[in-house]
């Protein structure tokens, strides 16, 4: 609620108040500091009362490479429409344009950063909105350069409709429950485009994350709900678009996974529902590492990928049912739109790869498509009972 007692403090060079550090010491609770267009050398500065940052067009907020640049340990505080740059570098803290420490119901929007190392910092930080930001930093290695948007220990926040670029890793969550990811376009970062571990009961949805180092990185995390993303062009030797490992009791539909080198890895992930997905031009559509149990894949599209599907392991405790495949070449005498005969989509070649990468060379071979034959007919080295007895004949929309 707005205090009725609220003023606005102007901030320029020929106003009388000349620092936005000078104008956070003369503010009362609830006071708006408008920050006029110009360039304000500061950093260091220490937001600890409810106050709005309000930027009028854009001023600039140089950090002169000196250390951390804002710094908000108070409750209810909005910053908005500010261009913040030159982030200090350090080895030892992990210095950000902008970071919350112990704060509730803050909002951050509309703010540039550039230069940076770490951009948007959270900590131990509540009830608060991160919307309408764009991030765009200068990484070209991971040891010295820090994440665009960073939550740790935090809950109940909002990311929304931001854009991230040129960074470690575009949006990185630990120990962080209760977020809402949204609309976020991560793009060309050095690691990936989302990170997070231990964080539960979180929703992303509507994002964008395409030609990052390693695409998205989901770990030791539960209830996870993923719903209408894209994963785009995460190509490299180790890349995927999503690898999961260690999640249970999650969602993952909607989403759109083309060329990347594998769409989605899976390692020691229970319980979670595929549905829905496309997944077109990849190398590996799915990679299904060990201790994967009580899955299902539902009515996804699986369009031109290399592989499918590949398995390490003879046993399947998983649910493939009413997926359209590509490389389907069954037929349907009633007409139902069903495959009358089931599909194995773990190939013989495709396990051949994983104990011999060398090997894929030989993919558009004649010796590939006899191989894949002999072990459709009699399998010996591919899980014999997974496989997907009602494929669609139709692609799915």
């Amino acid at each position: 609620m707005q205090n009725v007692d609220a003023s606005v403090l102007k901030i320029c060079a020929a106003c009388p108040i000349k620092s936005i550090k000078q104008g956070i010491v003369q503010a009362n609770a609830n006071d708006t500091l408008l920050i006029k267009k110009g360039v304000y050398k500061e950093f260091d500065i220490q937001v600890n009362k409810p106050l709005t940052l309000l930027g009028e067009n854009y001023p600039i907020i140089d950090g002169s490479d000196q250390g951390e640049i804002i710094t908000i340990t108070a409750d209810n505080v909005i910053v908005d429409g500010l261009f913040i740059i030159n982030v200090g570098t350090s080895y030892t803290s992990d210095y950000a344009a902008i970071r919350v420490v112990k704060s509730k119901h803050f909002i951050i929007r509309n703010v540039v950063l550039e230069k940076l190392f770490f951009g948007i910092y959270l900590e131990k930080s509540s009830y608060g909105k991160v919307y309408h930001n764009k991030i765009i930093g200068d990484a070209v290695e991971e040891f010295n350069s820090g994440n665009g948007i960073q939550l740790w220990y935090s809950n109940n926040i909002t990311v929304e409709k931001n854009i991230v670029q040129h960074v470690r890793d575009g949006i990185y969550l630990e120990f962080s429950d209760d977020i809402i990811i949204k609309d976020n376009i991560s793009t060309n970062n050095i690691r990936y485009g989302l990170h997070f571990m231990f964080s539960n009961n979180d929703s992303y949805t509507g994002n964008t994350f395409e030609n990052n180092g390693a695409g998205v990185a989901v770990m030791f995390s539960k209830k996870i709900r993923m719903h209408n993303n894209v994963f785009k062009k995460n190509w490299g030797a180790a890349s995927f678009g999503l690898l999961l490992k260690e999640i249970n009791d999650s969602e993952i539909t909607g989403n759109t996974f083309e060329e990347n080198t594998v769409g989605i890895s899976i390692e020691g992930s229970n319980r979670i529902d595929y549905k829905n997905n496309d997944f077109t031009n990849n190398g590996w559509a799915l990679k299904v590492r060990g201790a994967c149990y009580g899955n299902s894949f539902i009515a996804n599209n699986f369009l031109y990928n290399s592989f499918d599907v590949s398995y390490n392991s003879k046993l399947n405790d998983n649910l493939f049912d009413q997926n359209y495949w590509s490389n389907y070449t069954g037929y349907d005498l009633n007409k139902n739109g069903i495959g009358d005969i089931p599909y194995r989509p773990v190939k013989l070649f495709s396990y051949i790869v994983n104990r011999t990468p060398e090997t894929i060379i030989l993919l558009r071979s004649l010796f590939m498509d006899i191989i894949d034959f002999s072990e459709k007919v009699s399998p010996v080295f591919t899980p014999d009972n997974l496989q997907d007895k009602n494929p669609s004949m139709k692609r799915i929309r």
